[in-house]
């Protein structure tokens, strides 16, 4: 996949393009639909397949305070993607010359000009360009006027609810991490590197490893089953987000302990799959009884995950086109 984030570097017209836009926080079972139909398209088309996003997101932009905690960091949405066999994903810096721009100059200037676009699909709900004048009837007349088609796709629903990055976010931010796959059709997934921590965990007898990561939005504090991915392998652990409010003088932290494992971890990069919650974090009145009570997480970490494989995102259809 080309990822270009100035279009003036972009040495000729793309060919027959398909084109979607969008932010695709999440890059959940809607997004995949719209990327599914990208892909399609441009295939039918003998064209290229073309996603079209913006950093930061709009809305950090122009109104910072009510601007959303990203699902993905933007290393993350680029590897998700390529994953789902685009051809060229273009990030366009969202400034305020962008935030002003005319829909009509947006799809003049950039779709048509830059893109040379064949077919846009968007989905039910987009708009674009300066008070959100790029609504879909306005694309309608505008594909007429510079002969491109235009297809709107409906939203893709689970028990009549429409797949969003806001249920995802609330699911999250409720603990409900299995409802989030759902959605996500995946594990929600955070990667950190493993940092020296107190070593408090190892002297209760559950040695865990300390993780820093660049995610925005983390499930509320608790404790959750999850699967760890090390190198190329797949262990089962126990997670807990928060200030171990047993320890009072505890800062926020990420701890995972992985179960049956004795390799040291310090400096490595893992890759965290929320599985299900396990219960709220709490203040136990002894270390005796925070000893207790991990035993039964792990008991119970250890039933929900023994059946419980890794759901990777996987796009519709398989391995890429060449």
């Amino acid at each position: 996949m080309q990822v270009v984030r100035d279009l003036d570097t972009l040495k000729q017209l793309p060919c027959r393009t398909v084109v979607t836009i969008g932010n695709f926080d999440g890059v959940h079972l809607g997004h995949r639909e719209i990327f599914r139909r990208v892909v399609d398209k441009a295939h039918e088309l003998k064209g290229t397949a073309a996603v079209v996003t913006f950093e930061p997101h709009p809305l950090r932009f122009l109104v910072p305070d009510k601007a959303p905690l990203r699902l993905n960091t933007p290393a993350e949405k680029v590897r998700l993607l390529a994953a789902s066999c685009i051809d060229l994903l273009v990030v366009l810096n969202f400034t305020r010359q962008l935030a002003e721009m005319p829909a009509e100059d947006f799809v003049r200037e950039i779709l048509v000009g830059k893109l040379g676009v064949k077919h846009l699909i968007v989905g039910y709900d987009y708009a674009f360009g300066r008070n959100r004048q790029g609504n879909t009837d306005f694309l309608a007349t505008q594909a007429e006027l510079y002969n491109f088609t235009l297809e709107v796709l409906a939203p893709i629903r689970a028990e009549q609810q429409a797949h969003s990055s806001t249920v995802i976010r609330l699911a999250l931010q409720e603990g409900r991490v299995a409802d989030a796959i759902k959605t996500l059709g995946r594990n929600f997934t955070l990667d950190g590197e493993v940092v020296h921590g107190e070593g408090r965990g190892r002297k209760l007898g559950f040695p865990t490893a300390n993780l820093v990561t660049q995610k925005e939005i983390l499930p509320r504090d608790g404790v959750y089953a999850v699967k760890v991915k090390w190198r190329e392998d797949y262990y089962d652990g126990v997670i807990n987000i928060g200030k171990r409010p047993t320890f009072t003088d505890s800062a926020p932290t990420l701890e995972i302990h992985l179960l049956d494992f004795q390799n040291d971890l310090y400096g490595e990069r893992l890759r965290i799959y929320f599985v299900d919650r396990l219960r709220n974090e709490q203040k136990f009145s002894s270390v005796e009884a925070l000893q207790e009570a991990v035993v039964r997480d792990i008991t119970r970490a250890r039933e929900l995950l023994a059946d419980s494989q890794v759901v990777e995102y996987r796009e519709y259809l398989g391995a890429c086109r060449t």
